[in-house]
């Protein structure tokens, strides 16, 4: 499945791309993107999984930059 959701307070060019990496390395992330620019984080992760995924792609988000969320 792959879905895109808004970000909100994403402050950093360096952080978007240490979300990128560490979201990437989650298993069953087939790709993702966090643009800095737009404020969108792109996920295609394993169907069956997607929503424990997302949970743990938001927890990666609030640990390196506490202020951003990703909007549902």
């Amino acid at each position: 499945m792959k879905k895109k959701f808004k970000l909100q307070d994403l402050d950093c060019a360096n952080c978007a791309a240490k979300m990128e990496a560490a979201i990437k390395a989650i298993d069953g992330v087939r790709d993702a993107s966090v643009n800095f620019l737009t404020q969108k984080f792109m996920l295609d992760a394993d169907d069956a999984r997607f929503d424990a995924i997302l949970a743990e792609a938001k927890k990666i988000c609030a640990k390196v930059e506490p202020d951003c969320k990703i909007l549902d």
